[in-house]
């Protein structure tokens, strides 16, 4: 994973939890877009995606 990438799924999951917390979503979308930051936040940290594994896609830069 790319560092772009991973800065972006940081900010998107940033962006995601302050939606929640602004009460902008509430209930169930509030809680989808939640869990969707936890699993962004958690692939940024981890530099691995399991959907990129599965699909052959790299945002690597080549070497």
């Amino acid at each position: 994973m790319g560092s772009a990438d991973k800065i972006i799924r940081a900010l998107l999951a940033i962006a995601a939890v302050m939606l929640y917390f602004t009460g902008i979503t509430s209930g169930t979308l509030g809680m989808a877009l939640m869990a969707i930051g936890a699993v962004l936040l958690i692939t940024s940290f981890l530099n691995f995606c399991p959907l990129y594994t599965i699909f052959s896609i790299s945002t690597r830069n080549k070497k």
